[in-house]
């Protein structure tokens, strides 16, 4: 018998510098702080659209921590969904600005992605996931194709499909 989860609630990522982190996740992502632990060792993160008590920890290990390997045992990447193929072209523009974008793909009917790294190296995706009804000749695979963002704005603008996030 399985534990049978809803959805993935919150990450916790490990960080050298607290303060960098959270200026990185509250200009980027647009994040506010939920809580703070009373040392400053950690803060607690919400996205303004979320009904959760948070949905980013970050947990700092001090600056002569090394560097997470790329390619290691452990956590790839977190994916953040955005509700538009509209807001998914904002995400890549804010990324590059930022200097955290490293890449963008499509995933066939499913999603389309834009992917970045935050000042520890954590790796995220941004994605924008299709109407479920073009999903049907995806089910059992998981293509990874050039991304058109131009294009799939064009096809996709106006599409709204997080649903209720509130």
């Amino acid at each position: 018998m399985s534990i049978g989860p809803v959805r993935l609630n919150h990450a916790v990522l490990f960080v050298a510098d607290v303060a960098r982190s959270e200026r990185f996740y509250t200009e980027v992502f647009g994040m506010e702080v939920a809580a703070r632990e009373a040392r400053g060792r950690a803060v607690f993160l919400r996205l303004p659209r979320s009904v959760n008590d948070h949905d980013l920890g970050l947990m700092g290990v001090g600056p002569s921590t090394p560097p997470k390997r790329r390619g290691g045992i452990g956590l790839y990447h977190l994916a953040w969904q955005v509700d538009t193929i509209e807001e998914l072209q904002h995400a890549r523009e804010i990324l590059a600005e930022a200097g955290a974008y490293t890449g963008e793909s499509s995933h066939g009917g499913t999603t389309k992605s834009v992917y970045g790294a935050d000042p520890d190296g954590n790796e995220f995706e941004i994605m924008w996931m299709l109407p479920r009804e073009q999903w049907a000749a995806y089910a059992t695979s998981v293509p990874i194709e050039p991304l058109d963002l131009a294009a799939e704005t064009s096809r996709w603008s106006g599409v709204q499909t997080a649903g209720d996030i509130r």
